[in-house]
């Protein structure tokens, strides 16, 4: 038998890596599968605290952990190997009201953008990406083109399209932010152009926070037009490490290094601000518990938010039957970087948008929070908030 769990932020970090096996069709709600972002999950409201948790993956369906209703009414997360401190209030995110429309061009809306989390917004612009399409560059863990294939989503998504949902996601559903990503295009922005387009027509109709995310483009100049277009954060993800693991994991993206995207994030954090910045870590893929704290400390010193995440394999990819890394393992490295966050006064919370302010994908803002109250700042972990000094860049866009 398992030993007890000590602490609740340990528990929802298992409930991450081993995912939540659910028993009946009226807990399965608003889910993801397929496609860009955390598929095969669902939002999961416990205590107060959303997360994304495994529903529909291989390790979830032999999960110990499942939700049992009580007599009251009320729904519990139980182990059904060991004692735990039992996480009550058990929720489940409801289909969004934004969900019944369609566009001006009669597009659903659920197939333009999709609700993360409780009140995050989430689309992936371009549904291809010049990486997937070739079995020789995609990235092993990807399924973006999973989701265009079952007809749930549409291959490109206009700057019309985006403004017009998003407006309806704020007034309908109160949608705090909004988060932007894109598959790879074959021009050198790398993305950059959709993604300030798009931010440009949103803006116009909704003040909403937004992020944008895309592989760094060739030219530096581009973040200054993504931040002039409306961008209020940028995802810049490195998903990987080390340089051999790169080039067998995602070979494609592995042409740029470790350093040349340190260099990158150098160039958007003068743009965007220090914790306005912030990178994908897949914890589990091979990469070195010690190996991702250092470049983390080395992240957080340039002014970047490392957001670690546990990987979770998504059926109908290679890595499919690749295992997620033990609770063990993320709490190792998830435990000391919160308190190197929470330290630097850069959390979850000092960011305006994006992944790591949603914190639904990793347990890492629990861990800033465990720190901010060993500190006898009780939940308060944003409480050392730093200030943002965007300065312009020079040049002219590809």
């Amino acid at each position: 038998m398992n030993q007890a769990i000590e602490s609740p932020q340990r528990l929802i970090t298992e409930l991450q890596t081993r995912g939540l096996r659910l028993t009946r069709p009226d807990q399965r709600h608003v889910a993801r599968r397929g496609g860009a972002g955390p598929s095969d999950h669902q939002a999961v409201t416990v205590d107060g605290t959303t997360v994304m948790v495994p529903i529909y993956t291989e390790s979830a369906w032999e999960s110990p952990f499942e939700v049992e209703s009580l007599k009251d009414g009320e729904q519990i997360v139980q182990q059904t190997d060991a004692q735990l401190i039992p996480l009550k209030n058990v929720s489940f995110t409801s289909e969004p009201q934004f969900y019944s429309g369609q566009t001006a061009d009669g597009v659903p809306y659920s197939h333009i953008a999709t609700l993360h989390s409780r009140d995050v917004l989430a689309t992936t612009i371009l549904q291809t990406c010049i990486r997937y399409e070739s079995r020789r560059k995609a990235c092993k863990f990807c399924s973006i083109g999973q989701s265009l294939r079952a007809g749930r989503t549409i291959a490109e998504k206009t700057p019309a399209q985006l403004a017009e949902v998003a407006r309806a996601a704020v007034e309908l559903d109160g949608v705090s932010q909004m988060i932007m990503t894109t598959g790879t295009p074959a021009t050198p922005d790398r993305g950059a152009k959709v993604m300030a387009d798009s931010a440009r027509a949103i803006k116009a109709v909704v003040n909403i926070p937004i992020q944008g995310q895309c592989e760094p483009p060739k030219d530096p100049s581009w973040y200054q037009v993504m931040k002039d277009a409306g961008i209020d954060s940028l995802g810049i993800h490195i998903e990987v490490l080390d340089q051999k693991l790169r080039e067998e994991i995602l070979p494609g993206k592995a042409e740029d290094t470790l350093e040349d995207y340190i260099e990158a994030f150098k160039q958007a954090v003068v743009v965007f601000g220090r914790g306005q910045v912030s990178t994908y870590i897949l914890a589990g893929l091979g990469d070195r518990r010690e190996f991702i704290l250092e470049v983390s400390q080395r992240l957080i010193e340039i002014g970047v938010y490392p957001f670690v995440v546990p990987f979770v394999p998504i059926r109908g990819t290679p890595l499919e039957d690749h295992p997620s890394p033990s609770p063990e393992f993320m709490e190792s490295i998830l435990k000391p970087l919160g308190k190197a966050l929470f330290d630097a006064g850069m959390t979850s919370d000092t960011g305006k948008a994006g992944c790591s302010k949603c914190g639904a994908c990793s347990t890492l803002s629990e861990y800033e929070k465990a720190a901010a109250r060993e500190a006898g700042l009780v939940e308060d972990a944003s409480s050392r908030r730093i200030e943002t000094s965007p300065v312009r860049l020079s040049g002219a866009c590809n």
